[in-house]
């Protein structure tokens, strides 16, 4: 479900490529997320101090407390790959939100943007456990014994692959159905007061679902760090 008037679409209406914007929003919408971000990592990132003023201080909370509980899971070495973690969670939380700002469509309502995420967990998933592992990465498919392989490897090849179903199809549909929700508040009660429980609860889910996603990419990670047994 789309929002009756978006910006950027009109915008892009007015260069020419209507199109393209009303074919795929959710890409306009990702790149005006991901330009949001970079403003935001300058803003955070300009005039650093060993005095931290007030949005230094809220950036290095809200980082530090995600990377201090990741490593709680992982460990020291799972330390290096925060930062794709943390722009995972920073980018989904983001998109989320801006489906609550009326003319702005979340690019996590569309089912394309969250594979894309999924498959970026699932794809670094296993670079981490050839990295940990090499060849003997394959022992996570097997079984602890050869003769298991014919029942092993297919059902492990099946539930890695369901890991991007599981966190695509969680997360679309949850902010999608929040879109519905939210686009049968305004419809009933009008665009000011009653839509209003709906979007603080809107906000509610965004970072739930932003931290799920999070939670089992590190899982994930953290699965592939370990020896097979």
């Amino acid at each position: 479900m789309e929002h009756p008037y978006l910006y950027f679409v009109t915008f892009f209406e007015l260069v020419g490529l209507g199109h393209f914007a009303h074919e795929y929003p959710h890409v306009i919408y990702t790149w005006v997320v991901m330009g949001m971000l970079i403003i935001f990592s300058v803003l955070a990132t300009k005039g650093i101090q060993m005095i931290p003023g007030k949005t230094q201080n809220i950036f290095e909370i809200l980082i530090g407390a995600l990377e201090d509980f990741m490593v709680d899971i992982t460990g020291e070495e799972g330390r290096w790959f925060f930062p794709l973690l943390a722009t995972i969670f920073l980018f989904i939380f983001l998109s989320n939100l801006v489906g609550l700002v009326p003319g702005f469509f979340p690019p996590t309502a569309s089912l394309n943007t969250t594979i894309a995420c999924a498959l970026t967990t699932f794809v670094f998933t296993h670079v981490i456990g050839v990295m940990y592992h090499g060849v003997k990465y394959i022992k996570h498919f097997t079984g602890p014994v050869w003769w298991m392989i014919p029942i092993m490897m297919p059902v492990e090849i099946v539930g890695h692959m369901a890991r991007v179903l599981s966190l695509s199809f969680r997360l679309f549909g949850n902010i999608m159905g929040k879109e519905l929700v939210l686009g049968i508040g305004f419809f009933l009660a009008g665009a000011f007061f009653a839509p209003l429980p709906i979007m603080v609860l809107g906000i509610f889910v965004s970072l739930v679902q932003a931290f799920v996603f999070f939670l089992l990419s590190v899982m994930y990670f953290t699965g592939a760090l370990e020896h097979a047994h």
